[in-house]
């Protein structure tokens, strides 16, 4: 155990005396879970600007690139949990800007596929590599094993969170 302290090491101690049934772990677990995401969440907004992107366009350039660079519309609007018809003016923002291009499909030319090019390439993997450098440079204070044990605990706590 260690004897640095944090911000939320000062908020449980506030709060136990007021919340008489607060359990400190659980309120430090969750706190602590929260200001990690807000402080990945700054990181991910300043990286998407340095780049130029907006959240949305990083978001559909992260979903192509996951499905090998290359997808049907559909596919995009499906993933990202969008309406069809609303994939539509994303793409053609993406594609103005050169990230991406619409090409007929290889199966059938009827349909057209989106594919990444190497610009929407480097503005995904720039900012993204940001963000994960960020992730590395404070998980990597712990060891294998005990980052390993962190997602093992964090799973078993979402699963239950998924269930709803």
């Amino acid at each position: 155990m260690t004897s640095a302290r944090d911000w939320t090491d000062g908020h449980v101690e506030r709060w136990a005396p007021v919340l008489k049934g607060l359990d400190p772990d659980i309120e430090g677990a969750v706190t602590r879970a929260k200001a990690l995401t807000d402080h990945l969440r700054r990181v991910r907004e300043r990286s998407l600007s340095d780049f130029g992107l907006h959240k949305h366009e990083h978001d559909t350039l992260h979903t192509l690139a996951g499905r090998g660079g290359r997808a049907a519309p559909s596919d995009l609007a499906a993933d990202l949990k969008m309406a069809p018809a609303s994939i539509s003016g994303r793409l053609d923002g993406l594609e103005r800007r050169g990230f991406v291009r619409r090409t007929h499909s290889a199966e059938d030319r009827r349909r057209v596929d989106v594919e990444l090019t190497d610009e929407g390439h480097a503005a995904w993997l720039g900012a993204l590599d940001v963000v994960g450098h960020e992730e590395y440079r404070l998980l990597g204070i712990l060891s294998a094993t005990e980052r390993r044990t962190l997602s093992d605990l964090l799973r078993r706590v979402m699963i239950v969170a998924e269930r709803e």
